[in-house]
């Protein structure tokens, strides 16, 4: 009997799926591989597409309200049929990764998960790396790169989001002055005797923003591994007070490309740029996606989306002189 991690029996990304334009929902055919990587006793699921011919990878990473296999249907798969290597991860407490018992999962458990998983890729594969995040995940993208440093060539993020900015945190809250209340609690997270208990994430965000079609984001909140998770206080207080490496100011591993939906109403423009115009030593792009919301269900924004993150690749790949091989040209 199989008892790794799986979306086989797992029913809600489906329904989730029904709601994305007909190329973008997973047929039989177009399943990715599933694969545990087992790390600090969490089995963690990946869903990857295998493209031994591509000139690069790229490493998705879900925020706090979806999960990887979301992250395969919007973005994982059109970019493989592209030629692109992709491969999504579940983050411990989302989508059918396994979490370590007794484990009280934090923020930066994520990011220090997200670094050891692209040094055991980069171990196995010397091909560039390029990193995806959307809404929390494009933050992780940042995190993740600074601890990794030269090991990535890319991050493109759905958001870029310095909660440490009172006004971007108030902004993305449910709303600020249920944020005002609760945000000063989260310190309750550092308490031994407060640190498991959970929180529906739909009482801390703006959930019911995540995507602009009614009937879709109430298929999503009914997943209690995407948008209708609940998480610790442990998490919350490390995901609001998250610890930064280097500061924007002085990050300079890597260029950066913001795909921002233009109809996202959780987290838009000027809370991402608000962190991106600090980005002074790296090359930063931002492609706004037509029609979209946060999580983008919408043409033309899914297509935008992928197209500008094609080209994104392509541009560096060629700036940098890697070879097809993944070896750098002498």
């Amino acid at each position: 009997m199989n008892t790794e991690p799986s979306y086989r029996n797992q029913a809600a990304w489906s329904r989730i799926q029904a709601h994305l334009p007909e190329k973008y929902q997973l047929a039989a055919a177009d399943m990715p591989e599933e694969e545990t990587w087992e790390w600090q006793g969490h089995k963690i699921h990946l869903d990857r597409y295998r493209r031994p011919e591509a000139p690069a990878r790229v490493i998705l990473f879900h925020g706090v309200g979806t999960n990887g296999r979301q992250m395969s249907t919007v973005l994982g798969h059109p970019l493989a049929q592209s030629g692109i290597e992709t491969v999504a991860v579940d983050m411990p407490g989302y989508g059918v990764t396994e979490v370590a018992p007794g484990s009280r999962v934090t923020y930066d458990d994520w990011v220090q998960a997200g670094t050891d998983f692209v040094a055991a890729e980069m171990a196995r594969d010397p091909r560039p790396i390029f990193l995806y995040g959307l809404s929390a995940g494009g933050m992780l993208t940042y995190h993740v790169a600074s601890r990794s440093r030269a090991r990535v060539a890319g991050i493109i993020g759905m958001t870029f989001l310095d909660l440490r900015d009172r006004k971007v945190a108030l902004g993305a809250t449910l709303t600020p002055w249920l944020g005002r209340l609760s945000l000063p609690t989260l310190g309750l997270g550092k308490l031994p005797g407060l640190r498991s208990l959970k929180l529906p994430m739909r009482l801390v965000g703006k959930m019911h923003k995540l995507v602009n079609d009614r009937v879709a984001v109430r298929a999503m909140l009914r997943d209690r591994t995407s948008a209708g998770n609940w998480a610790s206080l442990a998490f919350l207080q490390s995901f609001m007070n998250p610890k930064f490496d280097i500061e924007p100011e002085d990050f300079d591993v890597c260029p950066v490309l913001l795909t921002q939906p233009a109809e996202d109403g959780w987290t838009p423009l000027w809370m991402a740029k608000a962190f991106t115009d600090r980005l002074y030593k790296v090359p930063v792009r931002t492609v706004m996606l037509e029609n979209a919301g946060h999580y983008p269900i919408e043409q033309p924004g899914l297509t935008q989306m992928h197209d500008a993150i094609l080209t994104f690749i392509r541009e560096n790949l060629a700036t940098s002189k890697i070879l097809t091989t993944g070896r750098a040209a002498a």
